[in-house]
């Protein structure tokens, strides 16, 4: 249960991860990649989750502490902090640094699921972040799934209206063995 200082510094979760919140397995594990104050964190310890978060900022995983397992971690800079372990499900919204895309869909086990919502190309005529490395290419997510063989439930890629920004976000299924003449089910 948060507490009611947390829950007034804490915004609420993206609308996109919580639609596509039932794509994963119940009580499956979830990582929050640059998870900030832990505002997916403590929507999937409400969902019955195991979360893991990882940040740079020691100040923004005090708060986030309380739904989980917290990592200080500069994953930028320094090396992977989660090497060799996998995950239900990895979340990161608001954040990229493409040398990482790769280690991320490892991070996901077979069956897991990727939630990914972060800035686009046409996000710098609306205001920051402006910069190239931090805004997906058009399709950019979309092309990283599609070539690692994962199944795609849900992509967009265009303008939203409050806050005006640029966005590119994807729920994609890591594919594994399935039952033998039966296409996989994802509830959408």
């Amino acid at each position: 249960m948060s507490s009611p200082q947390a829950s007034t510094t804490v915004p609420p979760p993206s609308p996109w991860v919580t639609r596509f919140t039932p794509l994963l397995r119940p009580g499956t594990s979830v990582l929050d990649v640059a998870c900030g104050r832990g505002r997916h964190m403590r929507w999937f310890a409400q969902q019955g989750h195991a979360v893991t978060g990882v940040d740079r900022d020691a100040e923004s995983l005090a708060v986030a502490r309380e739904w989980g397992e917290t990592l200080q971690a500069d994953i930028e800079n320094g090396p992977w902090p989660f090497t060799g372990r996998q995950f239900g499900a990895v979340v990161v919204t608001n954040y990229l640094w493409r040398p990482l895309l790769p280690t991320l869909l490892d991070a996901v086990e077979p069956g897991g699921v990727l939630l990914y919502e972060t800035f686009a190309q046409g996000n710098e005529t609306v205001g920051k972040p402006s910069r190239p490395d931090f805004l997906l290419r058009t399709g950019e997510l979309l092309a990283l799934c599609s070539d690692a063989g994962w199944r795609i439930v849900a992509f967009e890629d265009g303008f939203l209206p409050q806050p005006e920004r640029f966005v590119q976000r994807i729920a994609a299924v890591r594919t594994h063995v399935a039952v033998p003449g039966q296409p996989p089910r994802y509830p959408l």
